[in-house]
């Protein structure tokens, strides 16, 4: 997962109508493929998604969770954009959040430690 962030703020990303766990919002990135680095699969996925290129800055964390029908492993990195101008192309819609809204948006349940990881960033 792509913690991007700009000036203070977040971008947390909408899950779309036609996916599972549709209108949760997280933190976007997606799959690592075989014989790819973790950091390469973000910057890959978010290209994929937002049409951007990301930096990565810092590795926060792993996140293990179990959902009903899968278990999730997310590496977590904290990044800023690079390059390109971020476009909704897997989205329903993105935002940028202040640190101090993050509590208040329906993130999904894994992202969640991943919020708590953000509040606590210098």
């Amino acid at each position: 997962a792509g913690i991007i962030w700009r000036g203070g703020r977040f971008l947390a990303a909408e899950r779309p109508t036609d996916k599972p766990l549709e209108g949760y919002w997280e933190f976007p990135g997606g799959k690592i493929e075989k014989d790819e680095k973790s950091e390469d699969a973000l910057q890959r996925e978010i290209k994929e998604e937002l049409a951007a290129d990301v930096a990565v800055d810092q590795f926060l964390g792993t996140v293990d969770y179990d959902y009903p029908d899968f278990h999730l492993t997310m590496e977590c990195y904290l990044c800023h954009v690079a390059g390109g101008t971020l476009t909704i192309l897997e989205h329903s819609a993105f935002r940028w959040v202040e640190r101090e809204e993050l509590d208040t948006i329906d993130w999904l349940p894994a992202d969640r430690i991943a919020v708590e990881w953000v509040k606590k960033l210098q």
